[in-house]
């Protein structure tokens, strides 16, 4: 397997420390998601829905139903930084979740609902952070501390990200 389908757009790089104007070029992208991947989907037939965008890689279906629950579980890391000191956050299985009957076999349509309207309040909560709410951090058992303003580039490049693994099956 080639880098070029597991990371067609590239690995993350995060900048050391972002400026304004970087943060909100990412909250845009974060903005921007829901809609992208609708019409990327829009087209997909069945066949395609359940195509994997890399051999050993997810379906089509499966990346949209992980972008879903990846965001929802974002925006809850964000929710508990911003009202907790330091907070040691849940990390979950991305995996196993991949694995299960609703990630498997439920319509895309749930998925995309839920990111319509999880993106919306997301980036409501992003755009009315001060610089010190962006400054504020969480524990993740195995990456450490992570501040949000970072982890806000690290979404912005997650969705671009499963947005061209899907362009891989659609073209």
């Amino acid at each position: 397997m080639t880098d070029q389908l597991r990371f067609p757009i590239g690995q993350y790089e995060a900048p050391a420390k972002p400026d304004a104007g970087i943060i909100a070029a990412w909250i845009d992208d974060i903005a921007r998601l829901p809609q992208q991947v609708r019409a990327a989907v829009q087209e997909a037939d069945a066949t395609q829905l359940d195509t994997p965008y890399r051999p050993g890689g997810w379906t089509m279906r499966q990346v949209v139903h992980h972008m879903a629950d990846s965001h929802m579980n974002s925006f809850i890391r964000f929710k508990l930084a911003l009202t907790e000191e330091v907070p040691v956050i849940k990390p979950y299985r991305e995996e196993r979740w991949a694995e299960l009957p609703d990630t498997r076999q439920a319509p895309v349509a749930l998925s995309l609902a839920l990111l319509d309207a999880l993106h919306e309040r997301w980036v409501l909560l992003l755009r009315g952070l001060s610089d010190e709410e962006l400054a504020r951090e969480f524990r993740h058992p195995d990456s450490g501390i992570i501040r949000l303003d970072q982890n806000i580039g690290l979404y912005a490049w997650h969705g671009r990200h499963h947005l061209a693994h899907i362009r891989l099956i659609t073209g």
